[in-house]
């Protein structure tokens, strides 16, 4: 098991089982944005830790030059002066990406790290997240200073820049919708037909000239039409300017645990029985009016050690603490899952928190997310047919040096995201209950192309009745854009015939490619799952 493996594992089972995690101290209070733009090249000291601030350490970002910028008007000038010199740009918030968007031949990197504010704009009646507060700091803020929240990342070390513009779900998505669902308004910087870099704040509103922008940016996906400098968020059915009435108001407090099973006496037939109970009680239970929308949790399955301690799947999962008969909620929920599966789950004490120390605590945090990893996500609506069950078994469930560092990790979803209809945002997908994590870790000086290779293949072999990736119709809904997987477009692992456009965005590419034709149309932002002007 490779250390990042390790760190997600125990991390979820420690969190919770009340056991702080890691990034669960509060962030120290931040200076002031910088006075003015920052350009760091090779030879500087700060250049080595721009190079490196990423979690996804496959990935070297050498730039020409880092530009970090701390206002608008800065970013505005960064991209002007690259775009004028001829330098390929990309931008970089929180560094979570999974493929290498930034580092593949990019000339310039705009940082927006110091660009973390979030606060109350009074004038338009919304809360503003600056693209590189991490989600964490909107948590904090948010909540401390009026009592709310927004439904993102349980990875609170993610920044805004990247999450929201991709969706963004966490573990009140299924209460309270997509991260987007709550976007008033973004800030972007873009550059016309002329070269002129300019900001640009489009809004929800359908009559706003720049309404297309705005919608692009509610899953459209990072890097593709500009720079997103900050965001504007707020209940779409919020009524009047009262701070503490606009965002959901979160649990008062969290009731979680987490369910254990061995790979020890876990044969074929349990581990089928396994993967289609936990799909089935979300097919059951996403429905508008289900008193389990709150529910939240994750079924995180590590390919087996070798060895005597073989190792196991783990089912973190929390729920509205104050919810009625929460407890017996909740052990419901652990009883279905378990229902025929053996070896029998061990369950224990469940812990009881304020909402926003459960967050802190249950957040996977920074250390968790870094290391050397390879990622290919899907949408699931509903369950793993057996034979899909068999291929994760298969590749899974016997130990070996590669497969004890890969993982299958399916996610709650559904509920009150699949009530918005697929084409009033970009997030096409609104129908499936579960997402679906193929995942392979390493550490420095393993073989990494032969860990990708390893989960190139559970992918594919998942995948196989539609050419080796999850093609939108049948039990699945294509894959998530802030999951990219840059194989969707290569023909050699997509088989199915069908672009890996269709695979992230479904009927909705088309109105993205509009939105690039005007806002991008010299295509200076781009990277390898882009949308193609």
């Amino acid at each position: 098991m490779s250390e990042i493996t390790r760190r997600l594992f125990i991390g979820a089972g420690a969190a919770a089982g009340g056991v702080a995690a890691a990034g669960g101290v509060a962030p120290p209070a931040r200076e002031a944005p910088l006075s003015g733009p920052v350009v760091v090249r090779p030879g500087d000291p700060r250049y080595e830790y721009l190079a490196v601030r990423r979690t996804n350490l496959r990935f070297r970002h050498e730039p020409e030059y880092f530009h970090l910028a701390g206002s608008t008007e800065q970013v505005v000038k960064a991209v002007q002066e690259a775009v004028r010199a001829g330098r390929r740009i990309a931008v970089r918030s929180g560094g979570h990406c999974y493929e290498n968007f930034v580092g593949d031949g990019t000339e310039v990197v705009i940082d927006l790290c110091e660009m973390s504010g979030v606060y109350f704009d009074a004038r338009r009646g919304a809360f503003v997240i600056e693209a590189g507060a991490t989600l964490m700091d909107a948590y904090r803020t948010l909540y401390l200073g009026w009592g709310v929240t927004i439904p993102g990342g349980q990875c609170g070390g993610v920044a805004a820049g990247g999450h929201i513009a991709g969706g963004g779900y966490g573990p009140l998505s299924r209460r309270d919708g997509l991260t987007v669902d709550h976007l008033h308004a973004v800030e972007v910087v873009v550059v016309d037909r002329d070269g002129r870099a300019r900001a640009v704040v489009a809004t929800r509103d359908p009559g706003d000239p720049h309404h297309d922008l705005w919608w692009a940016h509610t899953g459209g996906g990072g890097g593709n039409f500009g720079v997103v400098t900050r965001y504007w968020m707020r209940d779409p059915r919020a009524r009047g300017n009262d701070p503490a009435q606009l965002l959901p108001r979160p649990p008062r407090t969290v009731l979680s645990g987490v369910a254990i099973w061995s790979w020890q006496g876990m044969d074929r037939a349990s581990f089928r029985r396994l993967l289609r109970n936990y799909a089935d009680w979300h097919v059951r239970n996403s429905e508008p009016g289900s008193p389990n929308l709150s529910l939240w949790g994750s079924l995180m399955i590590p390919g087996r050690q070798a060895g005597d301690d073989p190792g196991g799947m783990i089912m973190p999962t929390q729920i509205d603490g104050d919810l009625p008969g929460a407890e017996k909620l909740l052990r419901d929920h652990f009883a279905f899952v378990a229902d025929g599966v053996a070896p029998p789950q061990y369950v224990p004490p469940l812990v009881r928190q304020p909402w926003y120390e459960a967050v802190r605590e249950l957040s996977l945090g920074a250390d968790a997310e870094r290391g050397r990893y390879k990622g290919k996500s899907a949408y699931l609506r509903e369950r793993f047919t057996d034979e899909q069950a068999d291929v994760a078994y298969d590749h899974l469930g016997e130990p070996g040096e590669i497969s004890s560092q890969g993982m299958l990790w399916l996610l709650s979803y559904g509920g009150k995201v699949n009530t918005v209809p697929p084409e009033a945002t970009a997030t096409a997908e609104r129908r499936s209950v579960l997402k679906a994590l193929h995942l392979v870790t390493w550490d420095e000086g393993q073989d990494g192309d032969a860990r990708v290779a390893w989960v190139r293949g559970l992918h594919r072999d998942t995948f196989a009745r539609t050419g080796g990736v999850p093609v939108p119709g049948g039990n699945c809904g294509g894959a998530y854009i802030n999951y990219p997987d840059s194989d969707h477009a290569d023909p050699a692992w997509n088989t199915s015939g069908v672009p890996w456009s269709t695979i992230y965005y479904d009927g909705n590419y088309a109105r993205l490619q509009r939105v690039k034709r005007r806002y991008d149309p010299r295509d200076v932002f781009r990277h390898a799952l882009s949308v193609r002007p």
